[in-house]
């Protein structure tokens, strides 16, 4: 195999496509674009001003501060999702959240022809850079709502935004964690920074969103949109009490009055940690149809290292054995616990080879698809207000993530498990799901 050192990345590209054939060209784009980012020409982003914008519905997902940006600020405009269709490869429909990051080889820009394109550095031409067009790319228009404020004056796009190109109603109720400072805090993780920069930012980014103002956005929501068919409740981790509440008691309110306002009007979902079988039965009770109680990364040695606030409270046995008990209640498949797909190569601690990683994380997926349960995961993207972030700017290699996906479908067919509910049709071409290719490739 050619040194990739001495490769472009339109080659680099080309050869993972060729050397990886049961993985779609358009899951391994997209795995690539959520790893490493991508930036926009000027042109594109007056586009995408009259589009849906990046909301920051909860962490950064950007390989650059908003600081940094200087006076472009891509930030305000950038779209929330793009669209990969069409183009000289003949791309089928792939929707992928984006990432910004104004040194990726990917650059969304307009061609001569005046079309909306992906290009990709392709090497050089007279001392120059070239760039190849991959596909074209379109924006998901602005919903009617996204207008709208509440009577707070607050944006009702800010207290209820949607992703997965408007399936998904995305509630982060807290927007800060209490695993906090070095010793606590997931390595990974910049919930607690982005808060600090959106605020520094002067954007309207209130910690604790109450169930009244849920509801209230939720009232013009149902009233003006057909699209979203599931919301998640979501925030950080709540380790003694958050304005009077355990963690069970802030967000049960929320499914509960949603719920008693909206009966099954939208999929209910629920991202909290993995907390004691009485509180899982509580949250059942309170509509909450699929509980995600994620656990990040499998190897023992890595999770004590990574998330070690979870560890010390509640342990990764602990932890596997509540998402086991978890799904008694909600049954296998509506416990659907997530990991973060690359943490497990990130230095100085993690995994030096794709071969141990990729084996590490395999023996995770078996033991919980085992039991029934199909995790899923998102694309590591290593912010760099995060600790591992700063520390691996490149994040996991790019045939990391297209061997998980060859595992975790390997996996998915030996335990003859379905798509897991809740994120809409799986297949390419149809799949909504924006942070990871995993529902693109069933």
């Amino acid at each position: 195999m050619t040194n990739a050192s001495c490769m472009n990345k339109k080659d680099l590209l080309e050869q993972m496509i060729a050397t990886h054939p049961t993985v779609p060209q358009e899951a391994i784009v997209k795995e690539d674009l959520l790893r490493g980012g991508v930036a926009f020409s000027d042109d594109a982003l007056r586009v995408a001003a009259g589009f849906q914008p990046k909301s920051y519905f909860i962490f950064s997902f950007d390989l650059i501060p908003i600081k940094e940006m200087g006076e472009r600020r891509d930030d305000l405009h950038a779209p929330e999702e793009i669209c990969l269709q069409g183009g000289p490869s003949n791309f089928r429909r792939t929707i992928v959240s984006v990432r910004l990051n104004p040194a990726s080889p990917y650059r969304i820009e307009i061609s001569d022809d005046g079309k909306m394109v992906l290009t990709v550095e392709s090497g050089s031409e007279n001392g120059n850079p070239k760039r190849t067009i991959v596909t074209e790319v379109s924006y998901r228009p602005l919903p009617e709502y996204y207008a709208r404020t509440l009577a707070s004056g607050r944006p009702l796009h800010e207290v209820a935004p949607n992703i997965e190109w408007g399936y998904l109603l995305y509630l982060t109720v807290y927007r800060k964690c209490q695993y906090f400072g070095f010793e606590e805090e997931c390595r990974f993780c910049d919930i607690n920074e982005n808060y600090r920069q959106q605020i520094a930012a002067g954007r309207p980014y209130e910690i604790v969103k109450t169930p009244e103002e849920i509801l209230e956005a939720l009232e013009i929501i149902a009233e003006m949109d057909e699209t979203a068919r599931a919301y998640t409740v979501t925030g950080g981790s709540i380790t003694s009490k958050l304005r009077g509440h355990t963690e069970a008691d802030f967000y049960e309110r929320y499914p509960l009055a949603i719920e008693k306002r909206f009966p099954g009007r939208w999929i209910s979902k629920l991202v909290v940690q993995a907390l004691p079988l009485d509180d899982v039965k509580r949250f059942k009770d309170a509509g909450v149809q699929i509980y995600h109680p994620n656990y990040e990364v499998w190897d023992d040695r890595l999770f004590g290292i990574i998330c070690a606030g979870k560890n010390r409270y509640v342990g990764r046995e602990e932890w596997h054995r509540r998402i086991i008990d978890a799904a008694k209640v909600f049954g296998p498949d509506y416990v659907i616990p997530n990991f973060v797909a690359g943490i497990e190569m990130s230095q100085p601690d993690g995994f030096r080879t794709v071969d141990e990683a990729i084996a590490s994380t395999a023996e995770g997926l078996e033991f919980f698809m085992s039991h029934g349960i199909k995790p899923r995961f998102t694309t590591w993207c290593p912010e760099p207000l995060s600790v591992l972030g700063q520390r691996n700017p490149q994040g996991a290699p790019l045939e990391y993530h297209v061997r998980l996906l060859e595992t975790y479908h390997s996996l998915i067919r030996k335990y003859k498990l379905s798509p897991p509910p809740g994120y809409g049709e799986p297949g390419l071409g149809r799949a909504v799901f924006s942070v990871s290719a995993f529902m693109d490739c069933f």
